[in-house]
């Protein structure tokens, strides 16, 4: 089979390789899956420079979540050959893959390859975010990196339970697109003063900020919690640390947590993974929540898909096919 691997922790565009191996044999609990559909994320790119919280086995492969079909049973036969099934994984730009049964989803034939290859990562972090965030009704949320796949999710989820979400983008054009997902406000870092705009707007500040970028952005987002304020982080965008105003955590009383979907999803039970991926699958064959997709491009093109990946503006996933 084919697949792309990495030998050595780097920029994609110089560490990653396309190579032949073997198809992999399961073991008994696992299942194997002829990969159809994978989409490139932030924590892939993260994952190949060796600066994501798990550190690559080399060599490695990249991605952590796809769709595909089942290529061959685990010794107790739980899905039948040809189920399709969405999944996360240590490497997923390869055209086989084995993994244990019982952490494979299987999905309705109808849900397009090219939404269910987003169907786990993104739209289960926005759902399980909004799940533990505490938010109400008539609350206000702060989203940085809103023209992200997460926060467009993330809009379009809060808005059907009456969430109110502020969100950040550093492109004029982007604003209309948010607003007609359901975004409240939307502020251009580059040009407008965040904080001023979020007071302004909300009189007394956010309940709640979910932090995709770090840094100085994420300094500002913090400063626009209102008192009892809590901000999520879940992502690190700019590479940068926060840089922490301890007099804002003190005298505001101010909580800042981190959010792992891994993590997150080892601490709930069968019935709440249930829920959670039956709510998330349902939003995405109703149309109620929609993904992006900016383009989609062959797993050997892989390079060309990286350059498409990395273009400012964009304004949905970059898929690789097998």
């Amino acid at each position: 089979m084919k697949q792309v691997i990495f030998h050595e922790v780097g920029l994609p565009q110089e560490v990653l390789k396309y190579e032949e191996t073997d198809i992999p044999q399961p073991k008994p609990h696992e299942v194997r899956i002829k990969v159809t559909a994978r989409n490139i994320n932030p924590s892939d790119i993260m994952f190949i420079r060796g600066m994501y919280g798990i550190t690559p086995k080399l060599p490695s492969s990249a991605g952590f979540e796809a769709v595909g079909i089942v290529d061959a049973m685990d010794e107790k036969e739980t899905l039948a050959l040809g189920t399709k099934v969405i999944f996360t994984a240590l490497g997923t730009w390869k055209e086989y893959v084995t993994v244990p049964v019982q952490s494979v989803i299987s999905i309705p034939e109808e849900l397009p390859d090219a939404v269910a290859c987003q169907a786990f990562v993104n739209p289960l972090t926005a759902y399980a975010m909004l799940e533990t965030s505490g938010l109400e009704e008539g609350d206000w949320l702060l989203v940085t990196a809103g023209a992200s796949a997460f926060g467009k999710l993330v809009i379009q989820m809060a808005n059907q339970k009456g969430i109110k979400v502020a969100c950040t983008v550093r492109r004029e054009e982007q604003k209309e697109v948010l607003i007609s997902l359901g975004a409240s406000l939307v502020i251009n870092t580059e040009k407008e003063k965040l904080q001023k705009v979020i007071m302004e707007k909300t009189g007394e500040g956010v309940a709640v900020v979910f932090d995709a970028v770090g840094g100085i952005l994420g300094a500002k987002a913090l400063a626009c919690l209102k008192n009892n304020g809590k901000m999520m982080v879940f992502g690190l965008l700019s590479l940068e640390n926060i840089p922490l105003n301890s007099g804002l955590l003190i005298f505001k009383n101010l909580k800042i947590e981190g959010f792992w979907l891994t993590s997150y999803m080892e601490s709930i039970n069968h019935e709440q993974r249930e829920i959670a991926f039956k709510t998330v699958l349902s939003h995405l064959l109703s149309e109620k929540v929609k993904v992006d997709v900016q383009a989609i491009y062959p797993l050997n093109e892989f390079l060309e898909a990286i350059k498409e990946y990395e273009k400012g503006g964009r304004n949905g996933k970059v898929i690789l096919v097998s």
